[in-house]
């Protein structure tokens, strides 16, 4: 069953930005998306927010991730933890080592790169080259270096979605177009 999830960040909501039109743009191409409302947004915690993906989504080789910001940095726990090589993983405004070191240990920041890499078919990453947030290009490239697909970077588009940065960012439709994108 051809199935996706789209994951949003810090202190946002499922309904807030590009949520709904990709969720839409997903249902037009046939698959069934989970556009989940995550728990306790403005503290996130990977030990909640984790488990209740996990529990709430049956992964496949059909299987879609969409990550925004702190969405993203949550497909990357959950590459490491499923054992199914998803179809796609779109990180928008991912990040590859905590912004903020001081808030978090080195142990938190580590990421088992081989195991996540072997749990998704293809990686899209999405940075632009100007975000606020600290989640720009450079964190799209120590991705890609780790995990390989493809990196696109927007000009001056920011975290593409924030309320902090009145960002609305309604529609999306570079993902909407790299959905099921074929790397060679």
């Amino acid at each position: 069953m051809k199935n996706a999830v789209i994951l949003h960040g810090t202190g946002t909501h499922n309904n807030m930005f590009w949520f709904p039109y990709v969720k839409k743009a997903l249902e037009a191409k046939g698959y069934n998306p989970w556009l989940p409302q995550m728990p306790n947004v403005d503290h996130p915690n990977l030990e909640e927010w984790l488990p209740f993906v996990l529990n709430g989504m049956k992964f496949s080789t059909e299987t879609i991730l969409i990550g925004h910001s702190a969405g993203a940095q949550l497909i990357l726990s959950i590459l490491e933890k499923i054992d199914v090589q998803v179809r796609q993983s779109i990180l928008v405004s991912g990040y590859a080592r905590p912004l903020r070191p001081t808030a978090q240990s080195e142990e938190e920041g580590h990421c088992d790169w081989d195991a996540i890499k072997s749990h998704c078919k293809q990686f899209v990453f999405i940075n632009s080259d100007n975000d606020p947030w600290g989640c720009d290009d450079s964190q799209g490239k120590i991705l890609l270096e780790n995990l390989g697909g493809i990196l696109v970077i927007p000009k001056g588009e920011g975290h593409m979605g924030s309320t902090t940065y009145d960002q609305p960012y309604i529609e999306f439709p570079l993902l909407v177009k790299l959905l099921d994108v074929e790397i060679s």
